[in-house]
């Protein structure tokens, strides 16, 4: 790794990760609240009548957190590995117990709750296969606008079975129940559609396409890749740039044959010669003589150098030695090094790639546009 490395590897006690473990544990306490005859317990047994308005307060409460770490994690530069695993886990185990005690309360069918527990299923399944791959499956608005929908229709059947509702007049009873069950099929079929959308995207994955060879599965993937990061960067108004030197605009071609996206593609500098890395992407004369054009240094340089020339919110670097010639003791040819810069740091990867100068080119253009996914889907 770089010396800029963002900080948020250091730690995964940060506030944003406190928070979300602290969501997770709140989860019994909300069952508590709606199932259990606390009232009765404490001594106020007339509050019995709220309950349910209660536990959906807390509910809320909870659900407010989901932003409050994610606010957090971005404003203090406190992205983790753990905390991109705990949150969007805090909320299934949330959603799913909710559905569970409205289940156990006789206000939600059963079958409501396993379509959204097998969309998640689903869903997680495919998340692995493409992590064993290597690949990164980006989230559409579908899949955020489906969580919303779920946990408003959560609060609303929670709060339409309360004795106070049910004791106000016929038409304010009826009223709620029709809206919790018109969200609530919105939510349905947004669980469905992003399932779809996500399965979709991932086709190429677990075997809904015929087997290629492989200079055709880099060429497809790549174009592939190159499309999700364009859709994340316009989703997100993220701007993208690119240093290139064994690749020769091979990346920025690749960004720039996907429609579209000149509304996030700044730019990108071919440096191929030294004098261009230092005279266009203040690579300094220390950095490149004492640690050569392939290296973590002068990859970490280069992306921090057209960040800053483009104005970017991201930017990637590679610098390498595609082949046939050009090895030296230590730096074999296919040696790559993947640099990236954005809010959170920079960094860089080292690769050793293999085949001919053709495919050490197109796995180079591959792993920086996964590299560029990454950090714009995170």
């Amino acid at each position: 790794m770089g010396n800029n490395a963002p900080k948020s590897a250091e730690s995964i006690m940060t506030p944003a990760n406190i928070i979300t473990m602290v969501r997770i544990c709140l989860v019994p306490v909300f069952v508590v609240a709606i199932i259990s005859p606390w009232p009765e317990w404490i001594g106020f047994a007339e509050l019995d009548v709220w309950k349910a308005w209660i536990a959906a307060g807390i509910f809320v409460v909870i659900s407010c957190t989901d932003w409050l770490d994610g606010y957090l994690a971005r404003k203090r530069n406190e992205v983790t590995d753990f905390g991109k695993f705990m949150d969007p886990l805090a909320d299934k185990i949330l959603v799913t117990a909710a559905l569970l005690v409205l289940i156990e309360l006789g206000a939600l069918p059963s079958w409501v709750v396993l379509l959204i527990v097998a969309r998640e299923f689903i869903v997680s399944g495919v998340r692995m296969v493409a992590a064993s791959k290597g690949e990164v499956i980006a989230a559409s608005w579908y899949g955020k606008f489906k969580t919303v929908f779920q946990m408003i229709a959560i609060v609303l059947f929670v709060v339409k079975e309360s004795p106070v509702l049910h004791d106000a007049s016929e038409s304010v009873y009826l009223a709620v129940y029709a809206l919790s069950w018109f969200v609530m099929l919105i939510a349905l079929v947004l669980t469905v559609v992003s399932m779809v959308d996500y399965v979709s995207k991932a086709r190429h994955l677990i075997g809904f396409r015929p087997k290629r060879t492989a200079s055709e599965d880099i060429v497809e993937n790549e174009a592939s890749v190159a499309q999700r990061v364009i859709d994340a960067a316009r989703e997100r108004s993220l701007t993208l740039a690119t240093a290139e030197s064994c690749t020769g605009g091979l990346i920025s071609a690749a960004l720039t044959d996907v429609p579209g996206s000149s509304e996030a593609v700044l730019g990108g500098i071919v440096s191929y010669a030294n004098e261009v890395k230092r005279d266009s992407l203040g690579v300094s004369e220390e950095v490149l003589s004492k640690h050569g054009a392939v290296s973590e240094q002068t990859a970490c340089a280069m992306a921090k150098g057209a960040r800053e020339a483009f104005g970017a919110d991201i930017a990637v670097s590679v610098t390498g030695i595609a082949g046939p010639g050009g090895a030296v003791p230590g730096k074999p040819v296919g040696t790559v090094w993947v640099g990236v810069s954005c809010a959170q740091g920079t960094e860089a990867q080292l690769h050793h790639f293999e085949g001919d100068r053709d495919a050490v080119r197109a796995q180079t253009v591959e792993a920086a546009l996964c590299v560029m996914l990454e950090r714009a889907t995170n």
